[in-house]
């Protein structure tokens, strides 16, 4: 049988970029060895830990060039789909059982979304009770003030300057691959959440079934994305950075149109059983000092 390639998705076209190599943002090695080869790009592997990434990656002004109008169309043309995404991995992963604790606590609980485009699951999450704050780079921020009045900032986390210990939990979903530094993202969210807080990073899965099939044509593999994670690297990353991890999650057995129907649901729940999905949710706990 054959399996049609998986069709990608992106909101920045591959560009020339200005550029500079970079240790591994895991490691610190500065050995690299290939991994995938895309149209137009490809990524490299620590040698030493073995994460994947673009490397010469792209500098940071360059890379917020790319969040601009044009991805804003993108957010909202898949906002709905988007947001039930959101809502089903935040059920794989135990989140109203969390719910029902923290609001036990606390009569408003305070939730940081990360990368949280046009607000939708912000505003999810407003209607059942949680007070919601957003870091958003692209003109998403904007939408999510003037169409739903959330507090939504318009700047990185790192820039947002938020307490130490605000927040009950913080989201991130298919953020952590877009930055220059996913360790100083993990390392601010760990000083932001509360004493036992709770961080919940969805992002694709290179360790995944479809990341091993498709390669460089894997749908994951796309020009925004400059790191790509398995489960045991985002951990590694995670517990470096004060974490202790509470699960792994995944799903996505083969993408819609890639195998017939009853091939796909038979992959699909194989993914979530055995950990082999194209997108992974970890969930992790601020562990104390």
């Amino acid at each position: 049988m054959r399996l049609l390639r998986p069709r990608k998705t992106w909101a920045t076209p591959v560009i020339e970029e200005e550029r500079r190599s970079v240790p591994c943002d895991l490691c610190g090695g500065a050995r690299f060895l290939p991994s995938l080869v895309c149209e137009g790009f490809s990524y490299v592997k620590c040698a030493k830990c073995g994460l994947a990434q673009m490397n010469p990656q792209p500098v940071a002004e360059s890379v917020k060039v790319r969040y601009g109008d044009d991805y804003l169309a993108y957010e909202l043309e898949n906002e709905d789909n988007f947001l039930n995404l959101q809502k089903l991995g935040l059920a794989d992963a135990g989140f109203y059982r969390l719910e029902r604790e923290v609001m036990a606590r606390k009569s408003e609980p305070r939730v940081l979304d990360v990368g949280c485009a046009t607000g939708a699951l912000l505003a999810f999450l407003r209607e059942r009770g949680w007070q919601g704050i957003g870091a958003e780079i692209s003109p998403s921020a904007r939408h999510a003030r003037e169409t739903r009045g959330l507090d939504v900032r318009s700047a990185t986390v790192e820039d947002c300057a938020f307490p130490d210990g605000h927040f009950d939990l913080a989201l991130a979903s298919h953020l952590i691959e877009h930055l220059n530094s996913p360790r100083a993202f993990a390392r601010e969210m760990r000083r932001v959440l509360c004493p036992g807080g709770r961080l919940m990073l969805t992002t694709p899965n290179i360790g995944g079934f479809q990341a091993r099939v498709f390669g460089g044509q894997w749908r994951g593999a796309i020009f925004d994305h400059l790191y790509l994670f398995s489960a045991r690297t985002l951990k590694a990353l995670l517990r470096e950075e004060g974490f202790a991890i509470e699960g792994t999650y995944t799903w996505g057995g083969f993408a819609a149109g890639t195998a017939p129907r009853a091939l796909k649901l038979v992959a699909d729940r194989a993914a979530k059983l055995f950990g082999t999905g194209d997108v992974m949710l970890i969930k992790a706990r601020k562990k104390p000092l």
